[in-house]
């Protein structure tokens, strides 16, 4: 692995994120105009809006950083940046270790915008500590953006990507306990959301947010949503690959 290549990498992509407005109003402005609706809807009902700011922030975290990472990777491929990357000597992991840091910056950045703004512009009560919850959301970043890598490689233009919103946000939304707790919802659906990985990001920021649970007490949850990170980083691998 060559670090100056992945660090030359690193650097043209997030040179070239920063002056497209359309990503910067995706990763800034995006969240405060989604969440502002949201969070207001309920700020006169502090006690609804304290039980559903885990999932608010799970949800949100999850399917922005996706669609900011699916449509930026499909921008790389269309403009050919990608396939000429994949004619030169630089290895295949190292494009996708140079596209999942950058994306990964500025998910980060957009992920902190929904969690301080849940915090100190809605109010929230909670529980434990606010660096176990950033903790919670950089994994979830990671699993989204691995995610986004994934899915955009097999689309051919943005709309492709906007019809797999459904396939990839509606069932999350159902069988996360976002709506209805997963232990209400039929058991043939609890199987199913059993490999819902917003599931186990809802779970692990309730606990803490909601219960002040530990880290070790969630762990289990902590180390099943890592490795759906690492599962879509393995297929990501794979289908780049097959990008060649």
């Amino acid at each position: 692995m060559n670090l100056h290549r992945i660090i030359a990498l690193i650097r043209r992509i997030v040179l070239q994120i920063i002056q497209d407005r359309r990503s910067i109003a995706l990763i800034i402005i995006a969240p405060l105009i989604i969440m502002s609706l949201v969070g207001f809807s309920f700020i006169d009902k502090p006690k609804i809006l304290n039980t559903i700011s885990p999932a608010l922030i799970a949800s949100f975290s999850l399917f922005l950083t996706f669609m900011l990472t699916a449509v930026s990777f499909l921008r790389e491929r269309q403009l050919g940046t990608l396939e000429r990357l994949t004619t030169t000597p630089v290895r295949t992991f190292e494009i996708l270790i140079g596209y999942l840091i950058s994306f990964y910056f500025f998910a980060i950045i957009q992920s902190l915008i929904v969690v301080f703004f849940t915090i100190f512009v809605l109010g929230i009560d909670y529980q434990g500590e606010i660096w176990q919850m950033l903790l919670i959301v950089l994994i979830i970043t990671f699993v989204a953006v691995n995610l986004g890598i994934l899915i955009s490689t097999f689309a051919k233009n943005e709309f492709q990507i906007i019809q797999f919103n459904p396939i990839i946000i509606a069932p999350q939304i159902f069988l996360s306990g976002l709506i209805l707790p997963v232990s209400e919802l039929p058991s043939y659906f609890q199987v199913i959301a059993k490999i819902i990985p917003l599931r186990y990001a809802v779970d692990c920021l309730q606990g803490i947010m909601l219960k002040g649970n530990s880290l070790n007490e969630i762990s289990n949850d902590l180390i099943i949503l890592s490795g759906f990170g690492i599962i879509f980083l393995c297929l990501a691998t794979l289908t780049i690959r097959h990008l060649k």
